[in-house]
């Protein structure tokens, strides 16, 4: 059985995939999207958060710490140079104020913790859902624990950016009842810019899925003056009518700022700190284009 490092499984989730779900989140994403809600997924490897408002400055952390990388003040709370990410200082933290961002598991025993909560799957059409991070480069894991749960008939669905090697995708396909496909910004420049790779193996495995039927729900993060314009919507609604499938559809995303405490516990600088959210209006406004375009249309509230 393969291994993958595994930041949280989320339990009664009724946004990532038909029905009531169970999220596994994988650690380690090809992309480096400047609004990226789940920062502490990025990175492949485990790593140590400090959450200074919950610190009250007992010290347990500074005294058990084996590398000596626990600072005695300030904002910041930990050496990163010395930290060996060992989750020592959390497993002593009293108050939740260091947290281990993942822990390495097999898909077996992932598999036999959501099957747990299979009787909210058949009561509502639900299933298990992999994200992220990217959960595809994990895709040997991610094929194994959908084995398991096809045997045991529960439903499977994958959060993707789509950006993995066309064997990452050819080896999922066959075990996923649905993919939630991001489209964030069709300009390969402008898409290489805010998150760090241009777009070609991500609209490629797009065509690759609808050439082989898959079942299909693409997505949109909408990010003001990023990709609201009314050029990125068409080129979007361009590229998935080209697809030939007239069962395709798209969700919007609006943007939204809950992660930023993360980046600030990880020491990461959050670079859209300026950014305003849109407003209702303004999201209906580019539903409505999809939809005079040609492209079913909704928006995730």
């Amino acid at each position: 059985m393969s291994n993958a490092i595994v930041t949280n499984i989320q339990g009664y989730s009724i946004h990532d995939g038909p029905g009531i779900r169970t999220v596994v989140f994988l650690k380690g994403c090809p992309l480096r999207c400047k609004w990226c809600a789940n920062p502490e997924n990025l990175e492949a490897s485990v790593q140590i958060g400090f959450l200074s408002n919950l610190c009250t400055g007992c010290g347990r952390c500074k005294k058990v710490c084996p590398h000596d990388a626990i600072l005695s003040d300030g904002a910041r709370r930990i050496d990163r140079e010395k930290c060996r990410r060992c989750g020592t200082c959390a497993e002593a933290c009293y108050y939740g104020a260091l947290v281990r961002y993942g822990e390495d598991r097999s898909s077996e025993e992932v598999f036999e913790k959501v099957r747990r909560d299979k009787i909210f799957y058949e009561s509502s059409g639900g299933g298990v859902t992999v994200s992220g991070g990217e959960p595809l480069t994990h895709a040997q894991f991610v094929a194994e624990l959908f084995e398991l749960c096809r045997q045991d008939g529960i439903n499977t669905c994958v959060e993707t950016c789509g950006c993995v090697p066309g064997a990452a995708m050819e080896l999922v396909a066959p075990l996923t009842d649905t993919f939630y496909f991001d489209l964030k910004i069709m300009d390969p420049q402008l898409h290489r810019k805010y998150t760090g790779v241009d777009n070609a193996q991500i609209l490629e495995n797009a065509r690759f899925l609808a050439g082989k039927g898959a079942n299909i729900l693409f997505r949109q993060p909408i990010i003001p003056s990023v990709n609201n314009t009314e050029e990125n919507v068409r080129a979007t609604a361009e590229f998935i009518k080209s697809l030939g499938r007239e069962d395709l559809a798209i969700q919007l995303m609006p943007y939204h700022r809950m992660g930023t405490a993360k980046y600030a516990a990880l020491d990461m600088t959050y670079e859209l700190e300026e950014l305003k959210i849109m407003s209702a209006a303004e999201i209906d406004a580019l539903e409505a284009l999809y939809k005079k375009l040609g492209v079913q249309c909704t928006v995730s509230r």
